[in-house]
């Protein structure tokens, strides 16, 4: 594993503590993350797609240093990439759920 991706994982493991931290402190998001584990994998997924994109914009501005930029454009490939991975594994389970004999 190169630096770039042991950093972003390590940023996108941070951002993700810190997320955790907040749905606990929310009350009843916490029950539904706990519910329905799917729907917090999708709202942590499109959380941290947002956070990337308001943290290039306030780069543009001159609000945001190059690092801040770096560590959130990071976390959200790291994200996209793990969405794509679980997408793609669907697919092939699906797949082999049509390949079956019946």
């Amino acid at each position: 594993m190169d630096v770039k991706t042991s950093l972003a994982a390590q940023g996108y493991a941070q951002g993700r503590s810190a997320a955790q931290l907040g749905l606990e402190g929310s009350g009843g998001n916490a029950t539904e993350a706990t519910e329905n584990p799917f729907a917090a994998l999708a709202s942590d997924f499109v959380d941290t797609v947002k956070n990337g994109e308001e943290t290039a914009k306030a780069a543009m501005t001159g609000d945001a240093d190059p690092h801040t930029l770096v560590q959130a454009l990071s976390q959200t490939e790291l994200a996209v990439e793990a969405a794509v991975t679980l997408r793609n594994k669907v697919v092939e389970a699906y797949q082999e759920i049509l390949r079956m004999p019946v």
